[in-house]
C-alpha cells in the first residue's frame, strides 16, 4: 500500500482499475463512483435496530444520479425527496410512490400538488404550508416536522434543529396543528424531525428521538416518525478520524424504539433519512493538476477542479483529504485550487500532500455527498462526467460529461 494512496487502498476503491487510465478515457475532472460502498452502506443502516418495522429513507439531494438510486433500490430502501425533480427521477429508478416521502419546506401549491398526484406521502413544516397543503388535498393524508429544539452539525449552515433553523414546528404550536388538521379533514400519519448533518457523536440525536417520540405520544393515528438524517462520516482519513459508533447508536436507538412501541400500545414503523452517509464514501473527484506556482511564501497547485465541481469547501470550509496518484516520496505543504476565476475557489489551504507536478491526477476523497448534485455551470464551465465502478471491477458511464451544446440549450438569441 502507497502513503500516497492510503485510503483509496484500504477500500479497494477503485477495485482494480487505475486512476489516470480512467481520466484518460473520461476525461478531466471525473467523479468516480464505487457500487460496493453504496451497497455496504445502505446495509449497516438496514441493520441499525433490531425492531422490525424500521427501514431508511435514503436522502436523495446528497447525490441523485440515476444509477445511484437504482441501486439504494434494489438494496431495499426506501427514498426522500425536496423537490418534484426527486420524485421524478426516483420514480425513474424504480421507488414506489408509497416508498417516496416528500419533505418539502416553503414549496408551491402546485409542488404539493405534483406530490399528491403521483401518490406521494407529504410533510409540512410551518402552519402556513399546512394550510396550503390543506387546500390542496382536503381530507387527505400528512405528516409534519417538528423541531425538537436539538441542533446538530457541521456547519451553523446545515444545523437543521434548535432555535435558529429555519425548519419545523416549535412544539408550543401543537394546538394550532391539531386545529388546522380539522380544519381540513386532514389525517396525520407521520412525525418528522432533522436536527443536522454531519455529527460524529450519538448524543444529540438519541436526544432528539427521545424528545421526538415523548411528544409524539399525543397524536393517536400515526403510521410512522421518521428521525431524519445527518449521521456522519470521518473526513479526515489520512489523520485516523475514527467512525461514527453506529453499534452504540443502534442499541440505545432500539432501546428507545421498543420503549415508545409498549407505552403507544401499535407498532408503527420508523424511519431515518441519511444522505450523506451512504452517499459520501461511495465517491472520489479526479482532477489534473495543470499548473504549480509560488506566490511569496505560499505554494500553490493548481488543477482543473473548481468551486463549479465541488463546492462544499468554499460554501462550508470543509475538509476533504486528497490523494495524488503518482510516486513521490516527498511531502510539502501547499494550498490546493481550482480554475475559477474568485479568490476563493479553493480546495484544501496549507495542506501537506505528496509532491505533485503538471500533469499528476489528484484525487478529493469522499466527494459523494453534496458534490456532482451542487455542481454548476459557473463560469460557463462543463460539468463533469460520472463513471460507476461496479461490484466486479467493470468501470461504466453513468453521466455523461457536459458538452458546449448542453452548456447553450436552453438560450434563446435576440439577434436579428
Amino acid at each position: 500500500m502507497s502513503n500516497n494512496t492510503k485510503v483509496t487502498d484500504s477500500f479497494n476503491f477503485f477495485n482494480g482499475n487505475d486512476p489516470k487510465e480512467l481520466v484518460k478515457k473520461y476525461g478531466s475532472p471525473l467523479y468516480v463512483i464505487s457500487e460496493s460502498i453504496i451497497r455496504q452502506r445502505c446495509r449497516e443502516l438496514k441493520n441499525l435496530v433490531k425492531y422490525p418495522k424500521f427501514i431508511p429513507n435514503y436522502s436523495a439531494k446528497a447525490n441523485s444520479n440515476l444509477a445511484f438510486l437504482e441501486i439504494v433500490q434494489s438494496e431495499g430502501l426506501n427514498a426522500d425527496a425536496m423537490s418534484p425533480g426527486e420524485i421524478h427521477v426516483e420514480l425513474m429508478a424504480g421507488f414506489k410512490p408509497e416508498q417516496i416521502f416528500y419533505v418539502s419546506n416553503n414549496v408551491s401549491a402546485d409542488e404539493m400538488k405534483f406530490a399528491v398526484e403521483k401518490g406521494v406521502t407529504v410533510s409540512v413544516d410551518s402552519l402556513s404550508q399546512l394550510e396550503t397543503y390543506g387546500k390542496v388535498n382536503k381530507g387527505g393524508k400528512v405528516a409534519v416536522r417538528l423541531n425538537p429544539g436539538v441542533g446538530a452539525g457541521h456547519s451553523a449552515k446545515v444545523v437543521t434543529g434548535g432555535k435558529k433553523t429555519k425548519f419545523g414546528f416549535t412544539l408550543d404550536l401543537i394546538p394550532q396543528i391539531e386545529e388546522t388538521i380539522k380544519k381540513y379533514d386532514l389525517k396525520l400519519i407521520g412525525i418528522n424531525q432533522h436536527i443536522g448533518s454531519l455529527y460524529m457523536e450519538p448524543d444529540a440525536f438519541l436526544q432528539s428521538v427521545a424528545t421526538t417520540l415523548e411528544v409524539s405520544k399525543q397524536f393517536k393515528e400515526l403510521e410512522f416518525i421518521d428521525f431524519g438524517g445527518g449521521f456522519g462520516i470521518p473526513y479526515q482519513k489520512l489523520n485516523d478520524q475514527p467512525r461514527l459508533d453506529l453499534k452504540k447508536l443502534g442499541e440505545e436507538f432500539d432501546k428507545l424504539l421498543n420503549k415508545f412501541v409498549k407505552e403507544y400500545g401499535k407498532e408503527i414503523t420508523f424511519k431515518i433519512e441519511p444522505g450523506r452517509y451512504i452517499s459520501a464514501e461511495s465517491s472520489v473527484l479526479l482532477g489534473t493538476v495543470t499548473a504549480v506556482k509560488t506566490n511569496g511564501e505560499d505554494k500553490y497547485i493548481g488543477t482543473d477542479i473548481g468551486f463549479n465541481v465541488l463546492q462544499r469547501p468554499v460554501m462550508y470550509d470543509s475538509h476533504h483529504d486528497i490523494e495524488v496518484y503518482n510516486d513521490s516520496k516527498e511531502d510539502e505543504k501547499v494550498t490546493v485550487v481550482g480554475n475559477i476565476c474568485e479568490s476563493g475557489d479553493i480546495l484544501a489551504k496549507d495542506r501537506v500532500i505528496p509532491k505533485a507536478v503538471e500533469g499528476d491526477i489528484i484525487g478529493v476523497l469522499d466527494a459523494g455527498a453534496y458534490g456532482y448534485s451542487m455542481c454548476s455551470n459557473y463560469n460557463n464551465r462543463l460539468r463533469p462526467a460520472e463513471v460507476l465502478i461496479r461490484e466486479n471491477g467493470e468501470a461504466v458511464l453513468v453521466r455523461e460529461r457536459d458538452t458546449f451544446e448542453d452548456l447553450t440549450r436552453h438560450f434563446i438569441s435576440i439577434k436579428e
